[in-house]
């Protein structure tokens, strides 16, 4: 099964408020998702989707792509959210779980098709963001195989765990899901790439200065 946890998109992105205020950084949060959704939907090989969350937009995203949801009530953070989720799941019997961010709009559904094609039987895949430093994308056969803990500097502590699952562990490097968007230095990035996601086509209406981006202390 894929989860995707998604906080409270009315206090998304708080590193982007150098450059965006509120309602700006709510709407590229919305946006974000929308894309990841839409990625996740296009793939035509997708096993179940459960949006883990309580926030009003992604209630709305998942009815529109008939995904399920998994009531995050208490909105405990990104790692509480999936360590109940991951529960239930270990409890339902399904076989793996993938966890995805919802902000990777360059996601692309051919990325989620190689993690797939090379998953281990049992073990785990894991997709660095561009950094090397957080986790854009964690999947475990069995669905509880290691605890996931996410922030700044994930990656590292979850292949330590991979491995010592004893179980295989691949990386992947997956350039769509490697781009999460958290400081003004990724909106760049975002900018520069190639495509017309709903994320991209926003940041570009609204003009953002390539100088204010590099510098982050004014906002729109």
């Amino acid at each position: 099964m894929i989860l995707v946890p998604v906080k409270n998109l009315s206090n998304a992105k708080q590193r982007l408020a150098g450059v965006l205020d509120q309602r700006l950084r709510t709407e590229l949060g919305q946006a974000m998702l929308h894309d990841v959704a839409a990625a996740i939907a296009s793939w035509n090989r997708r096993p179940a989707c459960a949006l883990v969350t309580s926030d009003e937009f992604a209630l709305e995203i998942a009815r529109q792509y008939d995904f399920e949801i998994i009531a995050d009530l208490a909105n405990p953070g990104e790692t509480g959210a999936i360590e109940m989720a991951t529960r239930i799941c270990r409890d339902r019997g399904v076989d793996f779980t993938l966890v995805l961010p919802a902000d990777i709009p360059l996601i692309k559904s051919s990325e989620l098709e190689e993690i797939i094609v090379h998953a281990p039987e049992a073990g785990s895949v894991l997709v660095p963001a561009a950094d090397g430093r957080g986790t854009n994308a964690a999947f475990r056969r069995p669905a509880d195989l290691f605890p996931l803990k996410f922030g700044n500097d994930s990656f590292r502590p979850h292949f330590v765990a991979a491995e010592a699952s004893g179980k295989s562990c691949v990386v992947l490097h997956l350039p769509g899901i490697g781009l999460d968007i958290d400081n003004p230095a990724d909106l760049q990035q975002l900018i520069a790439n190639a495509g017309n996601t709903r994320a991209q086509s926003l940041i570009r209406r609204w003009g953002l200065d390539h100088q204010l981006l590099a510098t982050g202390t004014e906002r729109l």
